[in-house]
């Protein structure tokens, strides 16, 4: 499957996969512990190695795959999204509303669907 993906390179089903885990669950942040008790926080991009730098790249490959499948109107949309994540929540709230909108649109479409009748110049 490998080769070159709109500027990231991929070469597995596996590598797809954790692009996709980008997108659900954010980007990953490289952290050191810090004291005792030990505390993680953030590294400088200088104490990066190879794979802080690959698992970085992810979130970048990520981005790029969802901003090229969109047009000027949704990237307007998306044009302040720091990652990935940020910008598949602003595209999902986009076009299927928040849970409250898909609840109430849910509710409607039941509720219309009960009281579906035939009427009596119909057949079936």
């Amino acid at each position: 499957m490998g080769g070159e993906r709109l500027g990231c390179t991929t070469s597995s089903m596996a590598e797809d996969s954790e692009l996709w885990d980008v997108i659900c669950d954010g980007p990953f942040v490289p952290t050191k512990n810090l004291s005792d008790p030990a505390v993680a926080i953030p590294m400088m991009r200088k104490e990066f190695n190879d794979a802080n730098r690959n698992a970085l790249e992810k979130n970048f490959c990520a981005k790029k795959i969802l901003v090229c499948g969109i047009g000027p109107d949704e990237y307007n949309r998306i044009s302040t999204c720091q990652s990935a994540k940020e910008i598949w929540e602003a595209l999902q709230t986009a076009h299927e509303g928040t849970t409250q909108v898909k609840q109430s649109k849910i509710d409607m479409l039941t509720t219309e669907y009960e009281l579906f009748i035939m009427k009596v110049d119909e057949s079936i």
